[in-house]
């Protein structure tokens, strides 16, 4: 797990991709430190070593095989219990898989707001009702599913949802989907996001 701390009563959980901490993960949350955010990003792989982007199939194999959405969402659920006592804020950003996570977190009590990126697994539990504000940040179309019927579906309350240029993996700079203009955007967005929602009460 990497913690960096800058002294803030504001916490972001970053939950990565099913590639583990990459560099893209470790470029978001050093960026959101450097807004004066503490920051924490646990290893649901548990593996040292993260997968390459080449090893995408061996990735979501092993992520659906030895994690999985409900036990990692249940590692993520624990990780708040025990930052509940420590902030004021706890905000989560998750990334593909960990924006699923993310959303499958949505109803705890203890969590402030929530930023997804394309988290398209999100249309399998379509049926929770967030109990925090979410924003989702979708591309413009998605191989697997088709978004514009998805998307009327996640009419709730607390709920915004967006769409940008690109395709998943947008945010990535280190991806052949990469869009430089959505990744600087939705980021933010999202840093904007966690400033309003950090001086609301829950």
């Amino acid at each position: 797990m990497i913690k960096i701390h800058k002294k803030s009563d504001t916490v972001i959980i970053v939950i990565h991709e099913i590639y583990g901490i990459n560099q893209h993960m470790k470029d978001i949350y050093q960026s959101l430190s450097k807004s004066g955010f503490d920051v924490v990003c646990p290893n649901l792989l548990e593996r040292e070593i993260h997968f390459e982007y080449a090893q995408e199939e061996e990735a979501y194999q092993n992520f659906m095989g030895n994690v999985g959405f409900r036990m990692a969402s249940k590692k993520i659920k624990n990780l708040i219990l025990e930052l509940k006592d420590t902030y004021n804020k706890i905000f989560i950003v998750g990334y593909s898989v960990g924006a699923t996570i993310a959303w499958l977190c949505s109803e705890e009590k203890w969590i402030d707001g929530i930023v997804g990126y394309y988290g398209s697994r999100i249309r399998n539990y379509a049926e929770l009702s967030p109990q925090c504000p979410i924003m989702l940040f979708f591309p413009q179309e998605e191989k697997s599913f088709d978004l514009k019927e998805f998307i009327p579906t996640l009419k709730k309350k607390n709920l915004e949802v967006y769409q940008f240029q690109g395709k998943h993996g947008f945010s990535d700079p280190y991806s052949p989907n990469y869009n430089d203009k959505s990744a600087q955007t939705t980021f933010n967005k999202m840093v904007e996001f966690f400033r309003i929602y950090s001086f609301k009460q829950r």
